[in-house]
């Protein structure tokens, strides 16, 4: 039996795994077997990497294009062409009808590098439109905010995830690895096996928490000022890391300002964490040797995410816990590609290489790269949520390509989003299966998936790694670069649309050439033989991009700060980012002056709770792949609401009994699943489905004004018996 080495579909950690062929009469091609040799996983899995091949079953996924032949009329098999021909006839139509920024295309986390690449070129180059955007908006967008401007660039994990379990301490902020990310959980068991400590942030007691030695269980909403208050308490007590502040930052005392206003008594208000647990965790922190605080969506998806980031960024830099081995700050990263999905061109503000589309030697070089004049780039375009706002309406997007994405289920107030789309002239999916989104579409084009594709991702550490191709997709599916070959010669652009993913990415390459996210220096033969490159990793071996970082065990000392000699040697790549200076011109790191504010939405007479939301372990994001796997579906078969026993009490409900929940958007209907573990003053929800038990039909898009974030987390609800609503 033949073996290939390639990477799960899911989450940020795209675990090692190999893909053996299957017994003769196996309803899949391949089984999946361990991979013990890549680093980051060491051959562990969780059940939905374990179970990634079923989706390979014909049963489960599309296999021929479909077409609307009118408004309302049924979905039918088509041929490629015709299908292709009815795209780019209605991306086309819109633009002569009412202009070029009335086409939009959406993107997503999970694409591989080169689709996401080739996929900004052609909204940019056979499109001209500037309204591209991604579902990654919806992720790690605040994160990505706060790390630029804190520290110059923007990484999730500024070091390899083995430096989790050699740390002093980890504060874990809104994040619940235990069950979107398992096999993560040994590097935490490892981390308190050897003497350090974890303290985990959440409104919910979550298996994460029960690892912990310390769980704070602040108010939704409220980790800004938790954020604040510890900062406090290390100023108080002159646990402040001086001459690291003194050498390496710049800006604090603006920053010690804010926080000296967050003293732990206001902050106990604000936040309902007792003053005695600020004041462990404040030392327990600081008085580490080294230490890390490690954020997810709970703190970033918040109308205030990209502040409540900076906030605990400061802490890592006023206990001088950052830019040295076994320190930092990192975000953990959700969705597959969900670092690499943002830095090479389907954000609206961005080209290739994590340059922005309004810098002109950036646009000078990326024009070249692709053969047009720089005047005919256009120029940022509207960010996730504000595009799929604007879709059907006067001004806005008429026409729209989407990738990868299922926004019906996954975009907050899905309901409106929903309506937006069917407003459309013309909406076109690619998807490998009949999404809730696809099923509103006039052309669905069948997608091959993982297995069936070869192509790069870039993991939550920076590392870039290498899905092969094991099998054939079947006949009548093709990969998305073909989508958008065949697309670009149909609207007039012959060349520069190869659907080969190793020329794809060769282009790549030299479009990130000297940009922050440098992937000039890597090659698919390179990833082959080391499990991964970690970016930047330039071509010449000489200045990199304004890191300077260890490469390879060395530390950088070059103007930009990637390793390197310049004697011609390959570069080895940036395991390690900020260890002698950070990414900003100055090379110091930069404090933010950031002050508490409530959530867009908080509880009154009419909506008295706090809503907050969530993934559970055997389902992934939208669900659209998740809920077609058999084994999966068994352990999670469906939404539930999650309540403290003195809230079903108050309202008389019981296990499993269906509930409504209602905000000002919308309703769904869940079974009570009563527990302790949550504050009785909120409810939770998971949102992989659509449906009744839609949770993302309850939550705000009150935006972040610098990430352009939806607040997801935190919204404003009542809860009563199904039965006593309309």
């Amino acid at each position: 039996m033949t073996t290939t080495d390639t990477h799960c579909p899911y989450c940020a950690l795209q675990c090692g795994m190999r893909l053996r062929t299957a017994p003769s009469g196996a309803t899949v091609p391949v089984e999946v077997v361990e991979r013990p040799d890549f680093p980051v996983n060491l051959g562990a899995l969780c059940g939905k990497g374990r179970s990634a091949a079923a989706l390979l079953d014909r049963a489960a996924r599309l296999t021929a294009p479909l077409v609307r032949d009118r408004r309302g009329g049924e979905l039918r098999e088509a041929s490629w062409d015709e299908a292709l021909d009815r795209v780019a006839a209605g991306l086309s139509g819109a633009a002569e009808w009412y202009g070029r920024d009335a086409v939009g295309v959406f993107g997503g986390g999970g694409l591989t590098n080169e689709k996401a690449y080739l996929l900004g070129k052609f909204a940019r180059v056979a499109l001209r439109t500037a309204n591209i955007d991604y579902n990654g908006r919806f992720c790690m967008s605040s994160a990505a905010a706060a790390h630029r401007q804190a520290f110059g660039i923007d990484r999730g994990l500024p070091f390899p995830m083995a430096d989790i379990a050699r740390t002093g301490c980890v504060i874990l902020v809104g994040a619940n690895p235990a069950e979107t990310m398992p096999p993560a959980v040994r590097y935490f068991r490892e981390l308190r096996e050897s003497g350090g400590r974890l303290i985990v942030v959440d409104p919910r007691r979550t298996r994460t928490a029960e690892l912990a030695d310390l769980h704070l269980q602040p108010l939704p909403g409220t980790d800004l000022a938790l954020a604040l208050g510890l900062l406090h308490l290390v100023v108080a007590d002159r646990r402040l890391d001086q001459d690291f502040i003194e050498e390496r930052t710049t800006g604090f005392e603006a920053a010690r300002a804010c926080a000296m206003a967050h003293w732990p008594e206001r902050v106990e208000g604000l936040t309902g964490v007792p003053v005695a647990q600020l004041r462990e965790t404040a030392a327990m922190f600081a008085d580490a040797e080294t230490g890390m605080v490690l954020t997810a969506r709970g703190p970033e998806q918040q109308s205030k995410g990209t502040d409540t980031v900076s906030a605990w960024i400061n802490l890592c830099l006023a206990t001088g816990k950052a830019g040295r081995r076994y320190s930092g700050y990192g975000c953990l990263t959700g969705q597959g590609n969900g670092q690499g999905g943002r830095e090479h061109g389907q954000k609206a503000d961005q080209l290739p290489g994590y340059r922005s589309i309004e810098d002109p030697a950036a646009r000078a070089h990326v024009a070249a790269v692709w053969g047009v004049d720089p005047n005919q780039l256009p120029r940022s375009g509207r960010s996730a949520y504000e595009l799929l706002d604007c879709l059907g309406q006067e001004g806005g997007v008429r026409a729209l390509l989407l990738m990868g994405s299922n926004p019906v289920v996954s975009a907050p107030r899905a309901g409106h989003v929903a309506e937006r789309l069917r407003s459309l002239d013309f909406l076109a999916v690619s998807d490998l299966v009949l999404s809730e989104t696809a099923e509103l579409a006039d052309v669905v084009l069948p997608s091959a998936q993982w297995a069936e594709e070869t192509g790069t991702t870039t993991n939550l550490e920076g590392r870039v790694i290498l899905r092969q191709q094991a099998v054939s997709a079947p006949p009548g599916v093709r990969s998305d670069l073909a989508v958008l070959s065949g697309l670009a010669r149909r609207l007039g652009v012959e060349q520069g649309f190869s659907e080969d993913p190793e020329q794809v990415f060769e282009e790549l390459r030299r479009a990130s050439a000297g940009g922050q996210a440098d992937y000039s220096g890597i090659s698919y033969e390179r990833i082959r033989a080391e499990d991964g490159v970690f970016w930047p990793c330039p071509a010449d071996n000489s200045n990199g991009n304004g890191t300077n970082n260890e490469g390879s065990g060395s530390s950088g000392n070059g103007s930009n700060g990637s390793s390197g000699d310049g004697n011609g040697t390959p570069h080895p790549g940036t395991p390690r980012l900020f260890l002698d200076r950070f990414a900003t011109p100055d090379g110091r790191a930069r404090f933010a002056a950031v002050t508490h504010r409530p959530t867009a939405e908080q509880p009154d007479a009419e909506y008295p709770l706090f809503l907050t939301t969530g993934r559970v372990v055997s389902q992934y994001q939208s669900g659209a792949q998740t809920r077609r796997v058999p084994e999966l579906n068994r352990a999670a078969p469906g939404p539930f609401v999650e309540l403290h026993p003195r809230l079903a009490h108050r309202l008389g409900v019981a296990e499993g009994e269906l509930l409504a929940v209602t905000s000002r958007r919308g309703r769904a209907v869940a079974p009570a699943r009563v527990t302790e573990s949550i504050r009785p003053d909120t409810v939770f929800m998971p949102f992989h489905w659509g449906g009744a038990g839609r949770a993302n039909s309850l939550t705000n898009p009150a935006l972040d004004p610098t990430s352009r974030m939806p607040e997801f987390k935190v919204c404003a609800v009542r809860v009563e018996r199904a039965g006593s609503t309309a």
